[in-house]
């Protein structure tokens, strides 16, 4: 099975504040499994670090007020092309975040949706899974 892994939960150093999300539970399910590494917010070109992003009406926009929604795309665009059969992915993110996001506002209040990457892979018809799902298996 080809799995696509929010690389952060690998133990990769992406995330917008230069750290990662390890999973030991993640690493351990993609045991004998292929597993493809996704970062799209870095395959988009944005650096690490990077001032925090959230969705705010479809769009990625950073806590700055920019609008970074190019970046995003052009991530997805690039990722979304491999064939994959399962996505682990980071609960909450602007890019992978599958059963919830943060509401755009920065103040940390979650509601019901997806990232802009687990959307493209879900319209896709690819199963998603949030890393906290592994986690508590």
């Amino acid at each position: 099975m080809k799995i696509a892994v929010s690389a952060c939960l690998l133990g990769r150093n992406c995330k917008y504040n230069g750290g990662n999300n390890r999973s030991q539970a993640v690493l351990d399910f993609l045991e004998g499994h292929v597993v493809i590494p996704v970062c799209p917010e870095v395959t988009g070109g944005l650096p690490v670090p990077r001032v925090p992003v959230e969705l705010q009406n479809g769009r990625a926009v950073n806590k700055n007020g920019e609008d970074v929604t190019a970046y995003f795309r052009r991530g997805v665009e690039r990722l979304s092309a491999e064939e994959i059969d399962l996505a682990i992915l980071q609960p909450r993110s602007p890019s992978c975040g599958c059963r919830e996001i943060y509401d755009g506002s920065f103040s940390g209040k979650k509601i019901p949706g997806k990232g802009l990457f687990a959307q493209a892979l879900a319209d896709a018809g690819i199963p998603l899974k949030s890393a906290e799902e592994i986690e508590n298996i």
